[in-house]
């Protein structure tokens, strides 16, 4: 008897269905049967399905001998199921990775409930991910399981067949069964909460809701949306059948009138000259089900009197609304834009603020442009700093500089009239610069992966990018802040201009030599990582050869085979759901190095963070199996599998035994690192920040002394098992007398 039935209807979707049977086939939990439901499709879902019943002995295919309906195909699919637990899966859906044995582990979890409710996000055609706006209801707090009534704001989340797990004892036990039409999912999920007697929740995104752009059942004009009355009429008749669910009417009643405002307003479902008759039978559903105590909204009251030129009209007026503020808006952004063009023309003509700093960074506070301005208050006090900051923005600035929204009077303002400049891109889009200006450019970190015009030779990374626009940009930069000497000689190359190269070392990192224990404390305590445990900062590289990013790792499946341990950090690019017991989605977090200071050690591909956290001489492990991929798409500036920083794995398996059997954090492991910090981290020693501002502002070209590998002590990390590591054999590495401005004008190749 497997643990899971997952079924899956097919009808007319041959170009999906493949995708979708793997994604069930290839999950990590394999303890399932795939019943297949071939409902008498008339293109090749049949065929396909027999293709994997061939294939995997989990496959059971069925043929129905008539075409039957979803409902219907699922019905068959319950009669052949074996396992523990039903799953239904949409055949143009599919399953992340990892969510069957999230599902499982969480069924264990809380004693095999009849009902686990687990989130969703749809799947849009252009590549995104948007996950269900109600995942709060979701949660894992409170006790597990429970019954409905613990928890009502279930019956707000979207009301499908696929999303949940249901003990299949329990739905034979009640009979419960689809109906035939176009919303057999009504009758099914309202009755099956309702009578539940254990559900528990997944606060885990387990199915990807494709969303199609054209051949949805409910985005197409047909009457068939009058289905929505009888499903309502069988969900009533239930709950008169079960007098002890009385108390759920109003509850339904209000969902039901919801959702009959949803189809009536909803543009392209309904056909033309059938709304009238649409909201006459709402009216008679509104006046035959209403309970008194259930609260009344505007849409009710329209439904109960079927007030059809009302909402009409209402519609009407909306439209109007809409576009008389596109009429009014469109011409007062241009009459804004215009007066403020003025006002930096104006702005440009006035003299400089010698004592004025502006500085910007690409998705708000921090990096290298963040530690410069600290060092500006602090070595250049007399200097007003100012910071480019989306007031949107949902991490505030710290109280130093002065914020200025993007855009307004007082950034152009600052633009024009400040006489130091520090920042990325971000900084100088729109930029004129004018003769006396200082503009400071920060690059991101050291280079790995080909940049500036080695991209010319690389199209699927280069994308859009306008080179004759970068170097008209570089043309504006007087200093380029270098971590190291490859950086130096990589920037110069890729960047021809009449900057200087301040090669100073990479002033994000001197947190790391500043920070204490108990720094480190405060961050993993505000992640939840639990005291004594190992955490490892998962931080891959970005795919340029994919259009939407995916995870090459199974983390769940993963921290499952490192034990209780081990945490795993999880800071991923897009909208890539990370979810799973002893993972923590840290993507949001706005500070790469508070997540480096937090963790006992970095994972990672071809993500140039590695440098950076080689700062911190800590555990580094590299995962390879998509280096050649990356390679050929990307080209690479370092060899890293030939020089690694640490211990290497090339798959799952190969990193998990990295961890166990403690290579990780090995002697060999830590040779490894004290070459590569040798090579990439020679200035780092938590002064970098400050020679940039002694250099460019305070103007003292000779450079503070440079602290030796050896003698440096970047705050330790916080796990128990890294207090008897082997200490890095930096006591033999030469080192560089100091760092220096190197002035190039680069030629143009």
């Amino acid at each position: 008897m497997p643990r899971f039935s997952v079924i899956v209807p097919a009808y007319q979707v041959q170009a999906y269905l493949s995708e979708c049977l793997d994604s069930v086939l290839s999950q990590s939990y394999p303890d399932l049967e795939l019943i297949a439901v071939d409902d008498r499709s008339p293109d090749a879902c049949g065929e396909i399905i027999d293709e994997y019943a061939a294939r995997d002995p989990r496959v059971k295919p069925v043929h129905l001998a008539e075409n039957r309906g979803l409902g219907r195909a699922r019905n068959a699919g319950i009669a052949r199921a074996t396992g523990d637990y039903l799953i239904f899966l949409d055949s143009d859906d599919t399953l992340t990775p990892g969510a069957l044995r999230a599902v499982a582990d969480r069924i264990e979890a809380t004693g095999g409930p009849d009902v686990l409710v687990y989130d969703y996000a749809r799947a849009y055609w252009d590549g995104r991910r948007v996950r269900n706006h109600l995942a709060g209801e979701l949660g894992e707090w409170g006790r597990a399981p429970f019954r409905l009534a613990d928890r009502p704001g279930l019956l707000r989340v979207l009301m499908v067949a696929w999303n949940k797990a249901y003990r299949r004892e329990f739905v034979a036990e009640q009979g419960f069964s689809f109906p035939p039409g176009y919303y057999e999912d009504t009758p099914w999920t309202f009755p099956v909460l309702m009578a539940a007697g254990s559900i528990a929740t997944l606060d885990r995104v387990c199915v990807h809701y494709r969303q199609r752009r054209q051949g949805s059942i409910l985005s197409t004009t047909s009457r068939q949306h009058f289905d929505l009355f009888d499903q309502y009429e069988r969900v009533f008749a239930y709950v008169a059948d079960h007098p002890e669910l009385a108390s759920w009417k109003p509850e339904l009643f209000r969902r039901m009138i919801d959702h009959y405002g949803v189809v009536f307003t909803r543009p392209g479902r309904l056909p033309r000259g059938s709304h009238r008759e649409f909201l006459r039978r709402a009216r008679d559903h509104h006046r035959r089900y209403r309970v008194p105590e259930a609260r009344l909204r505007r849409r009710h009251l329209l439904i109960r009197f079927g007030l059809h030129r009302t909402f009409r009209a209402l519609r009407y007026v909306s439209a109007v609304r809409r576009r008389l503020r596109q009429l009014v808006l469109g011409p007062a952004r241009a009459v804004r834009s215009g007066a403020l063009r003025l006002h930096y023309r104006i702005q440009l003509r006035l003299p400089l603020r010698p004592e004025r700093a502006v500085f910007a960074a690409e998705g708000g506070y921090g990096g290298d442009p963040a530690a410069l301005e600290e060092a500006v208050r602090r070595y250049a006090p007399y200097v007003r700093t100012a910071w480019i900051a989306d007031p949107a923005h949902p991490h505030p600035l710290p109280a130093g500089p002065r914020p200025i929204a993007p855009g307004t009077a007082a950034h152009w303002t600052a633009l024009a009239r400040s006489t130091y400049l520090f920042g990325d891109a971000h900084l100088t889009r729109g930029l004129r610069k004018r003769p006396g200006q200082i503009l400071v450019r920060t690059l991101d970190g050291t280079p790995l992966g080909h940049t500036g015009l080695d991209l010319q030779e690389r199209p699927s990374a280069a994308r859009d990018t306008d080179f004759a626009a970068l170097l008209r940009d570089v043309d504006t930069w007087d200093h380029v802040v270098s971590g190291n000497r490859h950086s130096t000689l990589t920037w110069e190359r890729v960047h021809p201009g009449r900057y200087t190269t301040l090669e100073y070392g990479s002033p994000r990192t001197d947190v790391f030599q500043r920070a204490t224990p108990d720094d480190v404390a405060r961050l993993r305590a505000h992640l939840g990582v639990p005291a004594g445990a190992v955490a490892i900062l998962y931080a891959p590289g970005r795919r340029d050869h994919r259009r939407t990013q995916h995870l090459p790792l199974d983390l769940p499946r993963l921290a499952h085979r490192l034990g209780p341990r081990f945490v795993i950090l999880a800071r991923t690019h897009g909208d890539v759901p990370v979810e799973g017991d002893r993972v923590v989605d840290v993507s949001a977090h706005p500070c790469r190095e508070a997540l480096c200071l937090a963790s006992d050690a970095l994972l990672t591909d071809h993500a140039p963070l590695v440098f950076d956290y080689a700062g911190l001489d800590r555990p580094i492990v590299l995962h390879t199996a998509d280096w050649t991929a990356y390679e050929a798409v990307r080209g690479a500036y370092v060899d890293l599998p030939g020089a690694p920083p640490g211990a290497v794995g090339r798959d799952e398996d190969e990193l998990a035994a990295v961890f166990t059997d403690g290579h990780w954090n090995s002697g060999r492991a830590a040779l490894l690192r004290a070459a590569f910090r040798e090579r990439f981290c020679p200035w780092d020693d938590g002064r970098a920040a400050e020679r940039v501002v002694r250099h460019v502002v305070l103007g003292r070209t000779e450079p503070s002394p440079v602290v030796p590998l050896a003698e440096r002590r970047p705050v330790p990390s916080a796990a128990a098992g890294l207090a008897c590591a082997v200490r890095s054999p930096l006591a033999t590495v030469p080192h560089p007398a100091g760092p220096r401005p190197v002035t190039r004008i680069a030629g143009h190749r």
